[in-house]
This record gives C-alpha cells, structure tokens and sequence, in this order.
C-alpha cells in the first residue's frame, strides 16, 4: 500500500470500544463501501467506507466485519469476511489480502472469505438478540444513492423480521470523534505533505497563471508524497470567486492585483487534513486586503483559545460571532446602529461571515462529532473564519487544523504553515 498502515492494536482498542458500548445479544455487521459506475465499463475510485476502516484496518473493497461480542464460540466474536482472490483478479487487478494479511491489519484471528458471510450470520443471527446496522446519521448527510450497507440491512431485516436494531453510528459518532495518538499522528503526516503544496505553489502564484494549473502542482506534490490524493475537492478561488464558499470549478485565470483562496487538504492513510490560505496573486496586499487579512487573522487567533474542554459549539459560534462583528465594525463594513438593531436569529455579520468557524476532523473532512456536547480533549477541529466582500471583488478565509487538549488552548497542527501576511509576502516573492 501507498501509506504506512496504523497498528493492528489501534483497530483492536477500537473494537473494544465499540463492542463495550453494545447492548447484551447485539451483533454488528459494517460493509465496506461499492466500487460505483460512471456508464460503460469506467468507475470512480474506490475509497473505503470509513466506519469499517475506523473498526478494522481494512481499506479493500467487498469486506464485511462482523461483531458479536455474546457469541457461545470465542472465534465467532469477532470476524472479518474478505474476497477471494484467484488467479484472474491477481493478473488484471493485482493481489487481494490474504486472510494472513488481514490479520496482521486487523488483529482479527478469524478471517473468512466474503462467499462464507451468508450462511455465517444466519448461523450467529438466531443466537443474537439484537443487530446494530450502520446507516448514515452524519448532520450534514443527505445520501441520494444505495449503498452496500443499505442493501444488506433490507436481506437482513427481510430474513429476520423479528429482529430488533439499534443504530451503529450513534455509538461510532461518539468514539471516532476522540481521536488516538495514532491518529494524530496520521493527521499530522497528511497536513505535512499539505505544507509541502502550499510551499510549492506559492512562488508559482503569478498574474497569468491558470487556477486550474496550481489545482496540478498541489495534485503533483500530494502524490508524490504518497498521499491519495486530495482529502475533498480542492478550492483554488481567484478574484471574485473568493466569494463563492464551494467555488470548485477551478477555471479561471488568475489577475494582477487579485487575491487567490486556496481550500486544499491532502489526505494520507484515509486521515484528512484541511487547510485555508489566501495570498495575492501579484505578491502583494494591498492596504484594504491586508487589513481584512489581519482582522480574519486576530479572529482565528482569538477562536482558537476558545476551544478547550467543557464549551459548547453552538456556544463558542455565538462568541466568535461577537468577535467577528467588532472586527467588521473596525473595518467600516458594520456600524454600531445596525449591530443594535440586527435581528438576534440573523446577526448582521453573517452577511460578511455565512459559514461555521469549526468542524470536527479525521477519517472524513467533516467527521463525526457530538455537536450538541461538550468538547473533550484529543478532538481534531479545523477553526477557520472568513470575511467575504463581493462588492470590493475579494475574500479571505484562513483555515488550520487544531486538538483539543486537556487544558488550555489547542495545539496548531498547521503551525509550520506560513500565515502571517509578512510571510506569504516574502516566500511569494522568491519565486
């Protein structure tokens, strides 16, 4: 594989976990994600259902992982339903996992082929008081498409009617939101290889140069470094399309005088990074620019000390909302007379500032969290404000990646990344 895999004890200390959490009799089942069509004989990539990866390490398509903690046999308390590689799959597409090498992954001992997972669980099912079936809770989810999870949860419910079952990803939504040192760790190789972009194309930012052209050297430097590739379709906004929060085409020649936003992250072993820099394409702010640059700045310098152990979202939004709207003041686009009578359900400064400051990070750009809990230590945020002006023709975000800790402010894991305007202006200029 491209990455160096985490520990097989990490995914077995996330099993433990989950397992603990279960109800008596509960059995578990987490489907690897589908290989999906485009039309003809062409697909999309896969990319590994991150739940199944969470649990077992495994990042190979047509996987299943079984959990049954209650289970009368030990070897059935755990197991991982694998393909069967043979002599035409490995000439065309290369070799499948052993069951060997699914065990050195996973730390699973009992690894089955994927033809053995019928008749296995409706072996377990008749032992087993309750399933847990993975859908998608995700806040932010809106699935138009079914899944492999989705059409093993109709065969179940239809063999097993009188079954009842609970919701996986309740469970896993609290447990993937606190993150392993591991997996710190492995965040942190993916924002290494996003410092190593940004530094590649910031002397290659240039009037003329096509938004399309720095997507491609950030692309060049992310695959060399054994990233997959982008964690989420990369923004490269130049001008006017600073403004357009997910700007996605990429298709525009950058102008002198302009400012580029730049939302890219690198992903390594299925762990995201995700960060926000703008700089001016000429190598220079102006005096307007830099001063919105220096306000969006001291907001994020302010927003990460707000985030410690203990505060709510919703709670820590509304403070930098406050923060965000003596700024604007400061900068001529509020006055005092309208924040008076701005209505308390839509602050004046979203006209300015629309989006959320914070969202939880790792297997997914938008990880699970808990957004109606308090915050824990080794939670991994992205704080990351903005103020967007399209009557001036500009708009800055700025983004980093932070974890929580026990007390205290965050840890900046992008704090290697240059920021400053001084900075971006001097490494622009040595190209």
């Amino acid at each position: 594989m491209r990455y160096r895999p985490l520990s097989s004890n990490l995914y077995s200390k996330n099993r433990d976990r989950f397992v603990q959490a279960m109800k008596p009799g509960g059995l578990a089942v987490f489907n690897s994600n589908d290989i999906y069509p485009i039309s003809a004989d062409s697909t999309l990539p896969f990319a590994q259902h991150r739940d199944i990866f969470y649990l077992s390490g495994i990042n190979q398509e047509e996987s299943i992982l079984l959990l049954f903690p209650n289970a009368p046999k030990p070897e059935h308390r755990e197991i991982l339903f694998i393909k069967k590689t043979n002599e035409l799959i490995a000439v065309w597409e290369g070799q499948k996992l052993t069951q060997k090498q699914a065990t050195g992954l996973s730390g699973i001992q009992t690894v089955c082929w994927l033809d053995d997972f019928e008749a296995m669980f409706e072996t377990l099912a008749h032992k087993a008081k309750i399933f847990y079936f993975n859908t998608n809770e995700h806040y932010r989810a809106k699935v138009e498409t079914q899944t492999r999870e989705d059409r093993f949860i109709k065969w179940a419910k239809a063999k097993f009617p009188s079954h009842p079952n609970e919701k996986s990803n309740f469970i896993l939504q609290k447990l993937r939101s606190v993150k392993d040192a591991e997996e710190i760790d492995q965040i942190k190789n993916a924002i290494d290889i996003t410092e190593k972009g940004f530094r590649r194309v910031l002397p290659f930012i240039k009037p003329g140069v096509w938004e399309f052209e720095i997507e491609a050297e950030y692309a060049h430097e992310f695959l060399k470094n054994r990233s997959d590739g982008f964690a989420y379709t990369p923004i490269i906004a130049s001008g006017k399309n600073c403004n357009v929060l997910h700007y996605i085409d990429n298709n525009k020649q950058c102008q002198s005088g302009d400012l580029i936003l730049m939302d890219v992250g690198a992903t390594y072993g299925n762990y995201a990074s995700d960060m926000t820099r703008t700089v001016p394409i000429s190598g220079k702010f102006t005096a307007r620019q830099r001063a919105v640059y220096d306000a969006v700045l001291r907001v994020e310098k302010a927003a990460m000390e707000l985030l410690v152990p203990g505060i709510l979202i919703k709670e820590y939004h509304q403070e930098i909302g406050q923060i965000m709207t003596d700024e604007l003041i400061g900068l001529g686009l509020l006055n005092q007379v309208t924040v008076k009578n701005q209505d308390p359900e839509k602050p004046a400064y979203k006209k300015f500032f629309m989006h959320g400051t914070s969202h939880h990070l790792g297997l997914d750009t938008h990880d699970y969290g808990l957004v109606d809990q308090p915050l824990h230590a080794n939670m991994v945020l992205t704080v990351e404000p903005g103020i967007y002006i399209p009557e001036e023709g500009f708009g800055i975000r700025i983004e980093d990646d932070v974890v929580t800790q026990e007390k205290g402010p965050p840890i900046n894991l992008m704090k290697n990344i240059p920021k400053t305007a001084d900075e971006i202006e001097h490494l622009m200029q040595q190209g």
